[in-house]
């Protein structure tokens, strides 16, 4: 999608409705998607040519980009780390996370905001199959991001999601009713924005209809920060691969009253910015 008006009327009044959007084909695949997926093929290459472990994959394809990925963490999980490090550090994933097209579409659906990018806000999410210790749960993304209460992600697969793959399950409607208060502290040894539960979570989540789009590679979700969603369960033989980049408003008052400072992964307490959202 070219630079200049990206959403119609009848989509931005669908995202103030529901608090999320799905933007087919926002991204041009052989532009912004394929170089992406061609450097992870190759940083999967390095990391086994860095523990010494052959590399017997055929030559790169979209379809099987992440070839190997599996064998890897099959050998050793940290070489999983490994790539979930590196690949945030793509020259061309940078290059997308501050494409001009996103402060566009963040203007039109925030009249009179300035955008920013949120440092530590973004990345490519790898969710392995069956590993449920790292998937979402029911959540908003301003307590795990702060910068801002008015906030956008800017969400988009890189592999063709399915029901096996766990598409990501989104309230609508729920970003209307604002900021949630949270428990910090989760039984099951989760830490950080991962040990955020939210109050009389199976009460709320019954008041909204749920949505778990099929998204393809080159759509976009747009997801307000106060809406709640929550990663699916992956139960396929591939891991879901995406793309994930957050933007907050300079101009926003509750970012600005605390100097929009960021939450977890910049090493900020939650609880004493929002004392009053926080159950501990």
């Amino acid at each position: 999608m070219s630079l200049g008006e990206c959403l119609s009327e009848n989509q931005i009044a669908e995202f103030h409705r529901d608090g999320m959007l799905v933007v087919p084909d926002f991204y041009d695949l052989d532009v912004d998607v394929l170089p992406i997926q061609r450097a992870i093929h190759l940083i999967i290459g390095q990391v086994m040519k860095r523990h010494d472990i052959p590399d017997r994959r055929i030559e790169f394809s979209v379809d099987r980009f992440d070839d190997g990925y599996q064998e890897l963490i099959t050998l050793d999980r940290s070489y999983g780390g490994e790539i979930y490090d590196a690949v945030k550090q793509i020259p061309a994933f940078v290059r997308l996370l501050a494409d001009p097209r996103h402060e566009e579409l963040f203007g039109q659906l925030r009249k009179g905001s300035i955008p920013g990018i949120a440092a530590g806000g973004y990345g490519i999410r790898i969710d392995n199959p069956d590993e449920d210790r790292f998937r979402a749960e029911w959540h908003q993304e301003y307590p795990a991001q702060l910068r801002s209460l008015d906030g956008l992600v800017f969400w988009s697969t890189l592999v063709p999601m399915s029901p096996e793959l766990g598409p990501v399950q989104f309230c609508l409607g729920s970003h209307t009713d604002g900021a949630i208060p949270v428990s910090t502290r989760d039984a099951s040894g989760k830490t950080g924005a991962y040990a955020l539960r939210l109050k009389d979570e199976s009460n709320l989540l019954a008041r909204y209809s749920q949505s778990a789009p099929l998204t393809s590679p080159g759509d976009l979700v747009v997801i307000d920060f106060l809406t709640l969603h929550a990663s699916g369960f992956n139960r396929s033989r591939r891991s879901r691969w995406s793309l994930q980049f957050r933007y907050f408003n300079f101009n926003d008052p509750i970012g600005l009253s605390y100097g929009w400072k960021g939450s977890f992964a910049a090493g900020v307490d939650f609880r004493k910015i929002h004392p009053e959202l926080c159950l501990d």
